[in-house]
């Protein structure tokens, strides 16, 4: 379906993540880490490193495959298949290697990047800060230069892959309280041999097995030369990396879809009732084409938002759009699947209600729907509003336009 929206090459990288998904990944493992069996799956980014599927999108001479997003969209879907926790380890690689692809030296891209993209390194972001979310710029972590170090203390936490990652992305305050929030945040990249400590790991809904913990830094010493970007210019280092950050939490959301769909439909296409399947009876059949319909329609904005993000044009709002649609969809679509399953989809019988739990946190994580719709709005008025001399007024087709008068806005 998807195959007139990629080039041969996109294809042909679909069909490898989709083969490594299939006959790489033992189902036991998804459900041992979904029992906590499983803290972090090292050998799974080892296996995906070993085919050379991890940051498709970042140049061949650091170990990537120069593909764009609208590639690694199609990859990122097959991936979302086997979970969320799965999905978010898969896509650490691409998140934290754009802001080394992007902002780091050729030092940091041979001792982080390189290692990383062959599985010889494992990463996490450390963004979210125990104080709260959403508010990235409020962060209260700080790291103090001190000649050629920095004096890192603080904690982070909802920190995917904290359990097990061999270095992290922080972010930390290096400017003064005086100082603009968006002027005195740095990032760094920070070992977990340089004194990173796992406080705990937190007992989750769903998303289970990602080794998600908060984390803290007791007055560690982080060399100078690890700084990634500017001095105090983290902001631009953030907003760089919430293209990645949303980019794959939506791409992702398509394949926990998908898989939903699919479990419901081959349970319809055999599951009988009053002496017929019940894929005949319209009350199964239609939830099955609201959520075929779904999932397509955020297939649509998520490969528009990739095609964006690809052109170079400005594709935050493309991309903060898709995000929004498509984890939503998302969940609704997996609790269609689990009604037309039924009661015994809401058992361990089927994986359904593993989706149901794991579908419900992309709408928190990498920024919450509330805060894209709030980037949303800001872009929608913007384009409207400053377009307005190219664009026919549709307000002036009005038939009451001779009552221009009774306009009255204050």
């Amino acid at each position: 379906m998807l195959d007139v929206l990629l080039t041969d090459a996109e294809r042909a990288v679909r069909d490898e993540a989709r083969a490594f998904a299939r006959d790489a990944v033992d189902p036991d493992l998804l459900r041992r880490m979904d029992a906590d069996e499983v803290r972090y799956p090292r050998s799974y980014l080892e296996a995906a490193a070993e085919r050379n599927l991890l940051g498709l999108r970042f140049d061949p001479e650091w170990g990537g495959r120069g593909l764009d997003w609208t590639g690694e969209t199609a990859v990122l879907e097959e991936i979302g298949v086997l979970g969320t926790s799965l999905g978010c380890l898969y896509s650490l690689p691409s998140i934290v290697g754009e802001a080394l692809h992007t902002f780091g030296s050729d030092d940091l891209k041979e001792r982080y990047l390189r290692p990383t993209l062959a599985g010889k390194m494992t990463c996490a972001e450390a963004l979210t800060e125990p104080r709260g979310g959403s508010d990235f710029f409020g962060a209260t972590c700080r790291a103090k230069q001190r000649g050629d170090v920095f004096v890192l203390e603080g904690a982070k936490r909802f920190i995917v892959g904290g359990e097990g990652a061999d270095y992290f992305l922080v972010y930390a305050r290096t400017g003064g309280d005086e100082v603009h929030p968006h002027r005195a945040i740095s990032a760094f990249v920070v070992e977990r041999e340089m004194g990173v400590q796992v406080e705990y790991l937190y007992g989750l809904m769903g998303t289970r097995g990602g080794g998600t913990a908060r984390i803290s830094f007791p007055s560690i010493e982080v060399p100078a030369e690890n700084l990634v970007g500017e001095l105090h210019g983290g902001a631009e280092v953030f907003n760089r990396m919430m293209v990645p950050e949303r980019m794959t939490s939506a791409a992702g959301a398509l394949g926990t879809a998908r898989a939903a769909i699919e479990v419901a439909v081959r349970y319809a296409d055999r599951r009988k009732a009053f002496g017929k399947k019940i894929r005949q009876f319209q009350a199964v059949s239609f939830q099955l084409a609201e959520a075929a319909t779904l999932l397509d329609a955020a297939r649509g904005l998520v490969y528009l938002a990739a095609r964006t993000a690809d052109s170079g044009q400005d594709a935050r709002r493309m991309v903060s759009e898709a995000k929004k649609f498509s984890t939503r969809s998302a969940w609704d679509v997996v609790n269609i699947a689990m009604q037309v399953v039924g009661g015994i989809g809401y058992t361990t019988v089927y994986p359904l209600e593993r989706m149901l739990r794991d579908a419900r946190l992309p709408m928190i994580w990498t920024g919450s729907n509330e805060i894209m719709d709030l980037l949303i709005q800001h872009e929608l008025f913007a384009e409207i509003i400053d377009a307005a001399a190219d664009r026919r007024n549709p307000e002036m087709d009005a038939g009451g336009v001779d009552g221009i008068d009774e306009k009255v806005f204050e």
